[in-house]
């Protein structure tokens, strides 16, 4: 076979069966592959979104999703999905090509050359491989598998030269590689637990890392009768509307109470550092309010250095602990009235944030609770860190520390690949959806029914609100030009619509989500109406939440 169909084999073998991307000369034996193979094939319009899309898929599914594009420049336009994926954690493959064989070092300027791509990608992600022998391929595939999905996800990119991929080989495939994960310590588990049994109000925070283990943290949970909150990526471990699953907001009430925090698959950016000073690093947290780490990454008990860590996977160390705790914890008793009236309380406090809220509490109301809700990074996406209530794991699909601007709509879109039969909503700004505008023509290509709302403010609003407050108005960069949003979503072949109130975005989001087809709903808002989400995401003092008593 050449060495693109073996690469193309070889992540079929692993469980790839959808692969996004844009063909070129250098790859074109994998898109050939792709083509005689099976593979779902989705077609972008830019390197970026095949790389977003294929970390949506990723987010969404809880596995390994794959993207192809040629090297050089093509690579380097997924560089900003590829670390959004390191980020969070998402087990992202990029395949791409490499200059031919006898060019490969040479500096001599060949197409789409660059001086090092596996060393400038190895800088980004987990790994860079490059295959010189063909015959290794399957191998090869196989232990990009396993560095994805050993210890702490993330991507690996795995490229060929030009001549190789082309050229026919003797492919033998090889045994698929298993992830290698940290064995439990009992002396770690033994330690947790009894710092545990000693604490009156635990305060429990998830992460990313912690997504697989929804069943098992909300065991840990209940036995210790202690509420479960997260930042971004861990929302939904615990659902809202479980009597432990808190809000960000009001687990800083509750914080103030707490006399041991307890850390399940999270860099604990929240407590450490949105609740402290973003501008000093702390590398080991006050000594009033223990920490206790659970997390796969080794390197992260030295970032965080936890006054009791727990090298293991989640979802194995919470179900060992529960095992351990039954036998030696006198049963707490209930905090279900106390965390009740904090969580009312938050939410009282929260209201003021508007018209964010208001919105969020229609998208809420109309998305099922196993629907997707991927929160750009603007106004509306920022108060959803906070005000909009997640009942399952995986369906809140954030970019992580990021931060990357535009990742929202073109995530949103690999997210209704991977999940055709669920409701997907992107919740964007007119800046981060512009980032990736061209991709309405795959939505329209490969009918992928994501309704996209574009909160069309007309202006970067954080940078336009900071100039005025910070920099005596000067504004500049802030405002933007912006086209007929519904005119250009229909321009595409994508069905568009305008709203402007909370009241008439109810109707026309439940018919989009029953249409189950690509839309685009714009929610005219007017300039400067938006009030600042900051307050409840940077908290160096607990809110006043009165009403908790």
């Amino acid at each position: 076979m050449t060495g693109g169909e073996a690469m193309i084999s070889a992540a079929m073998a692993n469980g790839i069966n959808t692969i996004f991307g844009i063909p070129g000369a250098q790859i074109y034996p994998l898109f050939d592959a792709m083509q005689r193979l099976g593979v779902r094939t989705i077609t972008t319009r830019h390197e970026q979104g095949a790389a977003y899309m294929a970390y949506g898929y990723a987010r969404a599914l809880g596995r390994p999703s794959a993207f192809a594009v040629v090297p050089g420049p093509g690579v380097l336009n997924t560089t900003a999905a590829l670390c959004t994926a390191m980020g969070t954690n998402t087990p992202l493959l990029c395949l791409t090509g490499q200059v031919p064989s006898s060019f490969l070092h040479s500096g001599r300027g060949h197409l789409h050359e660059l001086a090092d791509q596996p060393g400038t990608l190895k800088s980004l992600i987990k790994d860079a491989l490059h295959i010189s022998d063909a015959v290794q391929t399957p191998a090869a595939i196989n232990q990009a598998f396993q560095t994805m999905l050993s210890g702490r996800p993330g991507p690996v990119a795995v490229e060929m030269c030009w001549d190789t991929m082309a050229a026919s080989h003797p492919v033998v495939p090889a045994a698929i590689m298993p992830p290698l994960q940290p064995a439990l310590n009992e002396d770690e588990i033994n330690a947790a637990a009894d710092a545990i049994s000693r604490a009156r109000a635990p305060l429990i925070m998830c992460g990313g890392g912690a997504q697989h283990a929804s069943e098992e943290v909300q065991a840990l949970a209940e036995l210790l009768q202690a509420p479960v909150t997260a930042f971004r990526s861990g929302r939904g471990v615990v659902s809202e509307d479980h009597p432990l699953g808190v809000s960000s907001v009001a687990a800083r009430h509750l914080y103030e109470q707490a006399d041991l925090i307890i850390g399940i698959g999270s860099r604990l950016e929240m407590i450490y550092m949105r609740w402290r000073n973003m501008m000093q690093y702390e590398q080991q947290p006050p000594a009033d309010k223990p920490l206790i780490r659970i997390d796969i990454d080794p390197a992260e008990m030295d970032r965080l250095r936890p006054h009791i860590g727990v090298l293991a996977d989640s979802a194995a160390a919470c179900r060992r602990l529960v095992d351990v705790l039954a036998t030696r914890l006198n049963k707490p008793p209930s905090r279900s009235d106390e965390i009740a009236r904090v969580k009312t309380a938050a939410r009282r406090a929260v209201e003021k944030v508007q018209p964010q809220l208001a919105y969020l509490d229609v998208i809420r109301d109309v998305v099922p609770r196993d629907g997707f809700i991927v929160p750009e990074l603007s106004q509306m996406g920022f108060a959803s860190y906070y005000g909009l209530p997640v009942y399952q794991p995986r369906t809140y699909v954030t970019e992580g520390f990021q931060g990357t601007l535009g990742f929202g709509f073109q995530t949103g879109l690999g997210v209704k690949v991977a999940a055709p039969e669920q409701a997907v909503v992107c919740v964007s700004g007119d800046g981060g959806f512009m980032f990736g505008v061209q991709e309405l023509s795959t939505a329209a290509a490969h009918g992928i029914g994501l309704i996209t709302l574009v909160f069309n403010n007309r202006a970067f609003a954080n940078v336009r609100r900071d100039q005025m407050n910070n920099y005596a108005g000067r504004l500049n960069g802030a405002d933007l030009h912006n086209p007929d949003f519904v005119a250009l979503a229909e321009s595409f072949g994508v069905a568009g619509a305008r709203v402007s109130t909370p009241q008439e975005l109810q109707p026309v989001l439940a018919r989009a989500i029953a249409d189950d087809k690509p839309m685009v709903i714009e929610v005219d808002t007017p300039l400067d109406s938006e009030t600042s989400p900051w307050e409840f995401i940077a908290m160096p003092q607990a809110p006043d939440l009165t009403d908790a008593g």
